[in-house]
């Protein structure tokens, strides 16, 4: 079940020098480290998930993040930000090659956030690179690419996050799908 991502938004806005990094955070401290990155006027952004959980003794609804471990900001990396976020409580660094933070593609965190406003029912996908990589046309998700894949004879959609190797799956039955 979908619930609303937490996006936070500094009062400064965006601008052209910013990008969106992955910061990895340690187990279970995605949801703090959020908050105290909000706090400090840092672009957040952490899609949630909502998952029902049975113990023994009760049943509970509980918020789980989208992809475990990761909280996306939107920064300028060259400028005081970037030790900000690392001074983060729950923060451990930002992702990228050789010690180097590399960038998302601003159109991989926007396809995730438009399956979100649109509350299109998507799930967790172990990443991958096999399949054949299409793009929506039409209706509401129309120009979000990903990679379909088939499963229990429904149709399913991986979007994938490259630099941190996660993908969520996204049901497309009914969507006109083409090649890309």
């Amino acid at each position: 079940m979908l619930q609303p991502f937490e996006d936070r938004t500094s009062n400064t806005g965006i601008d052209e020098a910013t990008a969106w990094y992955a910061v990895h955070t340690r187990s279970r401290a995605e949801k703090v480290a959020s908050t105290q990155l909000s706090q400090k006027g840092i672009h957040t952004f952490l899609p949630l998930v909502t998952e029902h959980r049975r113990w023994s003794d009760r049943s509970k609804a509980i918020s789980l993040p989208l992809f475990p471990n990761y909280v996306f900001v939107r920064i300028a990396i060259a400028g005081a930000e970037r030790l900000q976020v690392l001074k983060t409580p729950g923060v451990q660094t930002i992702v990228g090659v050789g010690g180097a933070p590399q960038p998302i593609p601003d159109k991989e965190i926007e396809d995730v956030k438009r399956v979100f406003d649109q509350q299109v029912e998507c799930s967790p996908y172990p990443f991958c690179k096999l399949g054949d990589k299409v793009r929506v046309r039409g209706g509401c998700l129309d120009g979000v690419e990903g990679i379909l894949v088939s499963r229990n004879a429904d149709e399913t959609f991986v979007i994938s996050i490259e630099m941190i190797q996660r993908s969520m799956t996204v049901r497309v039955s009914g969507f006109h799908l083409e090649p890309i």
